[in-house]
């Protein structure tokens, strides 16, 4: 899965998670989405995406090492 793919799933998720929980907790969580909207508008003015670059930071810090290619690094 690239990076891109797994941007689109944690902010897909967080904004389902997030409506999920203004319907059954409280409608204040309505700002986390709004606040994951805003993100992903920004980072599509700016080209940069603060969670781009905590998933490359992560996959440095785990060897960079892809399960799906038989453990061989990304190049």
């Amino acid at each position: 899965m690239t990076i891109e793919h797994r941007i689109r799933f944690i902010a897909g998720t967080f904004i389902l998670a997030s409506l999920a929980l203004a319907v059954w907790v409280n409608i204040n969580f309505l700002w986390f989405t709004a606040f994951v909207g805003a993100n992903l508008l920004q980072s599509s003015l700016t080209k940069w995406c603060l969670m781009e670059d905590i998933l490359r930071k992560l996959e440095k810090k785990e060897g960079g090492s892809c399960c799906c290619c038989g453990g061989e690094p990304k190049p």
